[in-house]
C-alpha cells in the first residue's frame, strides 16, 4: 500500500513522520511496547482498524526495521514484536501520553471501547513523569477488572511498572471496570475527592489511603 505522507524536504523529523507518520503506526507501537502480540491481539486493541489496514501497516513497519515477525514451523499463530528501532519509539510514545493527559485527555465516549491495560501503560508513564503524587515507598496495587482480569502496578521506590496478573502480595487490591477507572482518572481534580461510587478498595488502611492520595484527591 503506497505511503500517503511525503515531504519532500530534508529534516530528521519529516523523514521520521515519513516512515511512522501513517494512521495506525505509532500505536501498533504502543500495544508491542507491552510485548509480543498476535494479529488478533493488535486487531481487538485497535478496535476499528480493518484487517487490510492492519496488514498494510505491518508490513509497511517491518519493511522499514521496526517490526519483525515470529512465525515459528507447526505454530498457526504468528506473533509480532518490535525490533530493537521499534523499541527506541518508547520516548515518542510516552510524550505522546504525556502530552495528551496535560491538553487532550476527555472522559471515554459512548462506543469507545477502554481497555484496561492500555490505560495503566498511561497510568505509568504519567507516574514516571511524575503527573500524580508518589506514595513515601514501595506499593504494589492489583487491579481486578471482574473475576477474569488482573494487572499489578509496582513501585519500587525509584520507578513504576504494569504487570498482567495478580501478585499475591499486594498492598492494596482495587475492584473497578475499566470504564469506571477511565472516567475516574479524567474527572476533573475537584471531583475526585472521596471513593467513587463503582470502586472498591482492599487492603491497610495506610496503603489504601496513599492510593487515595496518587488517584483520587481532589
Amino acid at each position: 500500500m503506497a505511503k500517503t505522507k511525503d515531504y519532500k524536504h530534508f529534516c530528521a523529523a519529516a523523514r521520521s513522520l515519513e516512515v511512522i507518520g501513517e494512521k495506525w503506526s505509532l500505536l501498533i507501537v504502543r500495544d508491542l511496547l507491552r510485548g509480543p502480540q498476535r494479529f488478533s491481539d493488535l486487531l481487538r486493541y485497535l478496535n476499528s482498524i480493518t484487517p487490510k489496514w492492519l496488514t498494510a501497516r505491518l508490513r509497511d513497519l517491518e519493511e522499514a526495521g521496526i517490526v519483525k515477525r515470529d512465525a515459528q514451523e507447526g505454530r498457526r499463530e504468528v506473533w509480532y514484536e518490535l525490533t530493537e528501532a521499534g523499541r527506541d519509539l518508547e520516548p515518542v510514545v510516552e510524550s505522546l501520553v504525556v502530552w495528551g493527559i496535560k491538553h487532550a485527555m476527555r472522559p471515554p465516549l459512548p462506543g469507545e471501547r477502554v481497555h484496561s491495560d492500555i490505560i495503566l501503560q498511561g497510568l505509568v508513564v504519567a507516574l514516571n513523569r511524575r503527573l500524580l503524587a508518589w506514595p513515601d515507598n514501595p506499593v504494589t496495587w492489583v487491579f481486578r477488572f471482574g473475576s477474569d482480569e488482573a494487572h499489578t502496578l509496582r513501585f519500587d521506590g525509584q520507578l513504576w511498572s504494569a504487570h498482567p496478573g495478580a501478585d499475591d502480595g499486594a498492598d492494596v487490591v482495587i475492584e473497578s471496570d475499566p470504564e469506571r477507572l477511565a472516567n475516574i482518572l479524567t474527572a476533573p481534580s475537584d471531583e475526585r475527592g472521596g471513593l467513587p461510587e463503582g470502586l472498591t478498595l482492599k487492603g491497610d488502611t495506610q496503603k489504601a489511603t496513599e492510593f487515595g492520595a496518587v488517584f483520587l484527591a481532589g
